[in-house]
This record gives structure tokens, sequence and C-alpha cells, in this order.
């Protein structure tokens, strides 16, 4: 092992180890002092370059395909007569590459920021070791180094054509029989993309539900029609994976019996783990639980149970939801706490919510009713559940909507929104008012009734679910 101790020191008033959503915390508020970057891996983080911006740039055109081949009900019929596979992804990373680039390039041109692009690990809680060998110094350090996609331990996963989120969006033509493993957000993401644009999709689940982490009723609406999109295997695994005559053959096993699939390319979707286990984290004391780093309400690192003077963490590699949205308001935090150690604010989790690019697309926010139900028993209240189809409302009668539907869960005491849950066309823009009911405060009568809601824009499903609610007021 080299001797790092006798090297020279390079001292910041602050380092932050990641270029994802903690390269925001270094502004104008630090124009005067010395800051560092750290970050190994491509400048911008995963959002930017490989997750949620160029997914949802994949998913735009292949939604839009998928909602023309589906409108022969309207009396249009239109055919998915070319995708031109190249032209997207190059309009889609000629854009993305150009921002990320263009952001390393203004930070190397600041005087007071220093840009290490490498990997480092910790040699003591304020100091951190480069893989060239050089040591960086911050009185504070912000670790925000993100998440890594998981590879399964089976024969044949690092064959070419096997690929994870991380890679799949640049192969070079678009594939004509797709193996994706997994059953979260990430695996109905990409089953989406492919199956809208064209490609044979095949989507292995090894339990017996998708999206496991949401609703119940949405997650069996989702796989009823995924299923009529794609070949949906429930309670299937993956054995193994090889090369055959310039494809790969999959064998994936459902019990005690197992078939053979062969596939131009292979997804494995299996999930995202928290990039601390990089750092040395805890060989330097630092807390670490259930994979993440270990940090209290107001984002401070934890040794022992306790904060660590100076010492930050946002993001993915500190939290289990791994949300870009719940990351920049981490770090939005991290910066007041920084500048005003007198005045500590927390970041307000209590309604983060979450979407799904699929088709169709899924939002949600709060409970589920499951949990709802758990929470109610324990503190001694019912619950309101009403569904609400899209079909139900004037636009929705326009879209021949038979899929769509808003979900609420509430308190029937108060009336407080307890949970939201969506599936349909844009839910992640129809359950914005409901996370504004959640955040301020407002009851479901309050939520409905305090505002006009436009006829007959699509929002009035919403209205409805509100109002459909037994509750005061109702």
């Amino acid at each position: 092992m080299a001797d790092h101790d006798n090297q020279e020191v390079h001292e910041y008033d602050v380092v932050v180890v990641g270029s994802g959503s903690g390269n925001s915390l270094i502004n104008h508020e630090w124009r005067d002092k010395k800051a560092a970057i750290i970050d190994g891996g491509v400048f911008g983080g995963t959002c930017l370059n490989r997750g949620c911006i160029p997914t949802k740039m994949f998913a735009y055109p292949a939604t839009t395909a998928r909602h023309g081949l589906e409108i022969d009900a309207l009396g249009v019929t239109m055919e998915r007569q070319q995708v031109r596979w190249r032209e997207i992804r190059d309009r889609i990373f000629g854009r993305i590459d150009a921002i990320s680039e263009s952001g390393k390039e203004y930070r190397e041109g600041l005087e007071n920021v220093d840009l290490y692009s490498e990997y480092a690990t910790f040699q003591d809680p304020h100091t951190l070791v480069t893989a060239s060998g050089q040591r960086v110094r911050g009185r504070h350090v912000v670790i925000a180094a993100g998440s890594r996609a998981v590879r399964p331990n089976i024969p044949g996963i690092d064959l070419p054509g096997v690929h994870t989120s991380d890679t799949i969006m640049r192969i070079e033509e678009l594939p004509k029989r797709v193996v994706i493993v997994g059953g979260g957000f990430i695996a109905a993401e990409f089953a989406g993309i492919f199956s809208g644009l064209g490609s044979e999709v095949i989507q292995a689940n090894r339990s017996e539900r998708v999206l496991r982490e949401h609703d119940a009723d949405v997650a069996k609406r989702f796989a009823e029609v995924a299923g009529q999109q794609w070949d949906v295997r429930l309670n299937t695994g993956i054995d193994a994976i090889e090369q055959v005559d310039g494809a790969l053959s999959v064998t994936l096993r459902e019990g005690n019996s197992t078939t053979t699939e062969t596939a131009n390319v292979v997804l494995v979707a299996t999930g995202r783990v928290s990039n601390v286990d990089s750092l040395g984290a805890e060989s330097v004391g630092l807390d670490v639980d259930n994979g993440v780093l270990s940090v209290d309400e107001y984002q401070r690192v934890l040794s022992g149970g306790q904060p660590v003077p100076g010492l930050w963490a946002l993001g993915d590699v500190s939290s289990e939801i791994q949300l870009k949205h719940l990351a920049n308001a981490q770090e939005r935090t991290v910066q007041h706490n920084i500048h005003h150690p007198e005045d500590l604010r927390s970041t307000d989790q209590r309604f983060v919510p979450h979407a799904v690019f699929t088709n169709p697309q899924i939002a949600a926010v709060g409970l589920t009713e499951s949990e709802a139900r758990e929470k109610a028993h324990t503190e001694g209240f019912e619950i309101s559940v009403k569904i609400q189809d899209f079909g139900d409302v004037a636009y929705g009668w326009a879209m021949e909507d038979h899929v769509g539907f808003v979900k609420l869960v509430a308190r029937k005491d108060t009336g407080e929104l307890l949970g939201a849950h969506l599936i349909g066309t844009e839910s992640s823009m129809l359950i914005q008012p409901l996370i504004q009911a959640m955040s301020f405060g407002l009851t479901a009568h309050e939520m409905a009734r305090g505002q006009f809601w436009i006829h007959p824009a699509l929002t009035e499903v919403v209205e409805n679910a509100l109002l459909g609610l037994d509750v005061p007021g109702n």
C-alpha cells in the first residue's frame, strides 16, 4: 500500500465528492473560497447522463408511437412505419453530452475550483486520496457520490450485448428482440421504450408482482396493460446467458422448468446500490446502515451515531429513496446548513413523489392503501379510499380511456390525504395538485372546492376523486 502520509495535502474550504446534485452546491456563496469536486465518472452524474433525463427523452417518442397505434377506436388508423434509432439516440446524447462537457469546462475554468476527474477513497473523515495518489482535504466535505446499477452474479453477465441502464441507451441499432430482467421502475420504463419503438420484449420478473413498491391496484392494472404490449413473465428468473450464432441465448427459469429465449440484447434492470462501499467510509469510522451512509435530519454524516462536524452527505449515497428531486432538495438543505450552522434545517421528506415513465405512466405520493390501513389500525382512525377512472370524465371520453385511474386514500375523520396513486396518460403531471394538497395541509374537500378546475380537462378526474372520498365536507 502506498504511503500517503508524507505527501502534499491540497486544502479546500469545501470538497464535493460527486458531480451530480452535489455540483450545484458550489454556487456564488463560495466564490471567495477554495472548492474541489472529485468525480471519476461522467461529469453531471447519473440523472443527466444515464438516468432520468435521457430515459424520458427516449420514453416520449416511444409513448407517442404507442398512442398512435392505439387510437383506432377514435376513427383514426396510424402505423409505425419507421423508427430511426440512431437519429433518436444522437439527438438525445448530442444535447446531453454537450451539457456534460460544458459543465465540466465551466468548473475547470473557475479560479477557485479544482476538478479531480478520478475516484477517491477516505483516508480520514476530512481527507480523501484520489486514484492518482493526491491527498485532498476539506474543512467541509460533502459526499454526493450517487449509486450504480447492480449486475447479478450469473453466467454470461459480462457478455457483449448484456447491458444495464448505464449502457443500453447508447447501442448502435434498435434490437429486434430484447430480454429485460427485473420488475421495478427501470425495467418498466425500458420495456415501454423498446416495445413502443417496435422491439419484441420479454420481461422476466422473479417475483409474482411487478412494481411491488407501488399500490397493489396500480401494480395489478399495470401488469394487465403491460401484458397486452409485451411478454411479461412473473415468477421467472434468469439462470444463464450464452452467445450463440451472433445472438444471445437466455435461459429463464420458472419454478422447476426452464425455457431458452434468443435475444439481440439483454437488459439487466435489477436495481441500483449506493456507491458508499467504494469510498472506504466504514474504514474511517463512518456509519453505514442498510447499504447507505447514515445521516441525521440535517444531512450530517454520523460516526458512532453522532454527527461528524463538517461532514455531509446527500442523494443516493445516503438515501434509500433514489430520486433526483430528493437529492436536489437535500443539496439545498446542505447548502443552507453549511452557511447557517446556527439555524440548521432538515429536508421535509414526508411527501416525496415518484413517477414511472412507462406506458401507461404511473405516479404516486404518500402511503399505499395497505400502509394506510396499517397506520389507521395502529393509531385508531378509519380511512376512506376512492378510485376514479379517467373514463368517468369528459376528457377521458374523448380519449376512449379504459385504463387510467386516480386512487386516493384519506382519513375519514379529518379529510387529510394520506396517499395518491395514479396510472394513465400524463399521471406525472396530474398528481401535482395532490402533492400540493398534502404538502400544504389542505384537506380533500378544501382542495376540491377551494379552486376552479378547467372543464373539460383531464384534471377533472382528480377533482372527482377528491369529492368521492367519504370525508368531512363532501
